[in-house]
């Protein structure tokens, strides 16, 4: 089931406001335009953000994402109907397969990380890649968020002034979980838990390549350098 940040509407529609500009995603369009991707899915699309600037540039794209909520932000958005918005993999083929955010690491069992890839392998054409980011285990992000506990307040257009807070609990590794905290207008107080799998770099490679893929690359995120991994992986001919 999907964090209830996605799958909860009250939630899913203050998503955009706190994530920002998404500048992070400069760097998917650069890597999109490299591979000459034209057919594109977005693995956990959520409100959209990447589907939409990729549809914008002229690819065929697919958004998929099991939060219904975050999929009815997605296709409320200018220029939603340029792409497909799907729960799941469809039965098709595509050049790119991408996975942006925390979205790999959200599969905990090494069955659901498997049963992903394999699923992502099926769905690509000979030749044809997946990419995807994920947090570097060694940076330790979690004693960053022990830390960081003040609260975020942002403006969301319909809703008002909404007040977020993040709270660590629980580290026991690879999982580490956390809660938002969220105070809207008149004292409503919703709640959310997510846990993340961190996967160091071996065992990243050993299960890509276990799942058929070879790996063209393995980058530095250029928004947070030295804190992910963007790798590269290609479908063989």
């Amino acid at each position: 089931m999907p964090d209830a940040i996605f799958a909860d509407p009250r939630l899913a529609a203050l998503y955009d406001t706190f994530d920002g500009d998404r500048d992070d995603l400069d760097a998917y369009q650069r890597i999109v335009a490299e591979l000459g991707a034209r057919t594109i899915v977005d693995v956990g699309c959520g409100t959209g953000c990447l589907a939409l600037r990729l549809a914008a540039d002229g690819r065929t794209v697919t958004g998929v994402d099991p939060a219904a909520a975050s999929l009815d932000i997605a296709r409320g958005k200018p220029g939603a109907d340029r792409v497909t918005w799907l729960p799941a993999l469809p039965d098709q083929r595509f050049d790119l397969a991408v996975m942006t955010g925390n979205v790999a690491q959200v599969f905990l069992t090494d069955q659901q990380w498997q049963d992903t890839l394999t699923g992502l392998y099926d769905v690509l054409v000979p030749g044809g890649h997946l990419v995807f980011e994920t947090r570097r285990p060694e940076y330790r992000v979690w004693d960053e968020w022990a830390r960081d506990t003040g609260p975020v307040v942002r403006a969301v257009p319909g809703v008002g002034e909404v007040r977020r807070q993040r709270r660590l609990t629980g580290v026991r590794l690879p999982l580490v979980s956390f809660r938002y905290t969220y105070t809207f207008p008149g004292g409503q107080v919703l709640e959310s838990d997510s846990t993340l799998r961190f996967r160091d770099r071996n065992e990243l490679c050993d299960t890509l390549t276990g799942a058929g893929f070879e790996i063209a690359d393995v980058r530095q995120a250029p928004d947070r350098p030295a804190r992910e991994r963007v790798f590269l992986c290609r479908k063989p001919r």
